[in-house]
């Protein structure tokens, strides 16, 4: 259905959660499960859909953990991902890959937290270094994602992501840019324009993101436009992933998604309120809408 609406490709989170592990127990019938999974969708007349990743890291699986068993944990979780991004055809994995998501440290904030994540960063650089020269055999790029300060510790801003580019050579290591994270927690329309720039410069800016700081319907937000996608598109031609939450169990508390969820027909009952198809459709044409003002080429969808 959203194929039909226009959108060209998605997004999909390949955890490793405890449901995966008890159906796919090895490397080998997890990567077997998604080709397979690719394979379906190619039968189903959508060989033309791509799909990105969307990778998070946890505290057992640290890149930028001091342990060594944790380190060479995170590193082994991480290239597999990579791998299957590769089965499913995809060449971008993105996400927070460098530090655990939402693995708070009670009791540490401010300069004590700068401080702490500064050591952390500096153990995963060649680790994620490592990472880079797999990625390139596979042809897949990775995109760190710097992501909101209520969400996670760090990195939070687009700053921090490129002082951490700075230490690992390869260039398959790059950011995606997501507009929701930028507007709550980035430096300012000037900063982001010359961080965009430089970016562009070193081959890192990988992906981009749309997506208003409430994470909802994209007609309906506060998001910057000229801001954020003038500098962006001016050196961007790739795709661009419409990220939206539904404010389903799985994504409500670490989220604070506290409106309804957007109905999806033919799964939920019907109601008065919007459907996910409904804001699926307004957000295509919003985004097409503000790409067209800004004199872009459009980017893929």
């Amino acid at each position: 259905a959203l194929a039909e609406m226009g959108y060209s490709g998605f997004e999909l989170h390949i955890g490793r959660e405890p449901e995966t592990e008890k159906a796919f127990p090895t490397y080998e019938e997890e990567i077997a499960a998604y080709s397979a999974f690719r394979q379906q969708l190619d039968d189903a007349g959508l060989e033309d859909i791509r799909l990105a990743t969307n990778v998070g890291g946890s505290p057992g699986l640290d890149p930028s953990s001091p342990d060594k068993h944790i380190e060479a944990a995170g590193l082994a979780f991480l290239k597999s991902r990579v791998d299957i991004t590769a089965a499913l055809g995809g060449d971008i994995m993105m996400g927070p890959v460098v530090y655990p998501y939402g693995a708070f440290v009670e009791g540490v904030w401010s300069d004590a937290l700068q401080d702490d994540l500064s050591e952390h960063y500096a153990n995963a650089a060649p680790v994620i270094e490592e990472l880079g020269q797999h990625a390139e055999t596979q042809g897949v790029k990775v995109a760190i994602e710097p992501i909101t300060h209520w969400e996670t510790p760090g990195p939070n801003k687009l700053s921090q992501v490129i002082e951490f580019l700075r230490m690992v050579p390869s260039r398959a290591i790059g950011v995606v840019i997501d507009s929701a994270h930028e507007t709550l927690d980035g430096d300012g329309p000037e900063a982001f324009a010359r961080q965009v720039q430089w970016l562009a410069g070193e081959g890192r800016l990988h992906y981009a993101q749309a997506s208003p700081p409430d994470r909802g319907d994209l007609a309906r937000s506060w998001l910057p436009w000229q801001p954020v996608f003038g500098p962006l598109l001016a050196h961007y031609d790739g795709p661009v992933a419409i990220e939206i939450f539904n404010a389903l169990p799985q994504f409500a508390p670490a989220l604070r998604l506290s409106r309804r969820k957007y109905w999806i027909p033919g799964v939920d009952t019907e109601n008065a309120w919007p459907s996910a198809y409904d804001v699926a459709r307004s957000s295509l044409l919003k985004l097409r809408e503000e790409f067209a003002s800004l004199g872009a080429t459009m980017p893929q969808e």
